[in-house]
């Protein structure tokens, strides 16, 4: 059977979202970025997004995989931090449900996918912490910066020794958590992936959903999924 696969979103007001009469504005919608869903389902899985009200456990229950997805900063507060005024909108709603899934997604076995954010969060979850902002870190489009990849890791098995990136992060890893692995590094220095060594759980800083081409990596999280579903 195709491997079903978590997508993680978030839930705002609708003002905005809807081509509706202004009464509509009252309600809140959930967005997920397409891109993620597009990629998943072109490496052969089915994506699921995750509305907010969905119960994290029965949810992890049900699914082969996890992508935990981009969007604002994780709340400081998680990591022992501030709150400065570079600090994007918090929704502290959102990361307690993504931190109530990814936790039931670790216990279950499930392989799991941290982009950006969600790499940032899976982080927080393991004990780590966050630079708060960046402000030399390059920023850009497909091929912003190149990224180095350790020996023996994940994803030098999926891209080789270093690829090129995109780059939208203004935060990133200071403190790994426990048994966090950085195995992708900038020129710069900074991490930009981490895994956790002998489990299918990667994160990676850049947007590999938004590069022109199809990935490898969801390649790679469908595979993990496929046996999932298989056992």
């Amino acid at each position: 059977m195709t491997p079903l696969v978590a997508v993680s979103g978030r839930r705002r007001s609708a003002a905005g979202a809807h081509e509706g009469p202004a009464a509509l504005d009252r309600l809140e919608v959930e967005v997920y970025f397409a891109g993620y869903a597009d990629r998943i389902a072109a490496a052969g899985a089915l994506p699921l997004h995750v509305p907010a009200r969905a119960d994290p456990e029965h949810v992890a229950a049900r699914v082969d995989a996890l992508v935990l997805t981009g969007g604002t900063d994780v709340d400081p507060a998680l990591y022992g931090g501030s709150a400065t005024p570079a600090t994007s909108v918090i929704d502290r709603a959102r990361d307690d449900r993504e931190l109530a899934l990814l936790a039931a997604a670790l216990d279950r076995g499930l392989p799991v996918l941290a982009i950006c954010r969600g790499m940032q969060l899976l982080n927080v979850h393991l004990g780590g912490t966050l630079h708060g902002h960046l402000t030399a870190h390059p920023l850009g489009a497909d091929g912003a910066h190149e990224v180095a990849f350790a020996e023996g890791s994940v994803l030098r098995r999926v891209y080789g020794p270093a690829c090129p990136v995109n780059s939208l992060h203004h935060q990133a890893v200071a403190v790994p958590g426990t048994g966090l692995a950085c195995v992708g590094h900038a020129p710069d220095g900074l991490v930009e992936a981490v895994e956790l060594p002998g489990r299918d759980v990667v994160g990676v800083q850049w947007h590999p959903e938004q590069l022109a081409h199809q990935d490898p990596l969801f390649g790679w999280l469908v595979a993990a999924a496929a046996a999932v579903r298989t056992r």
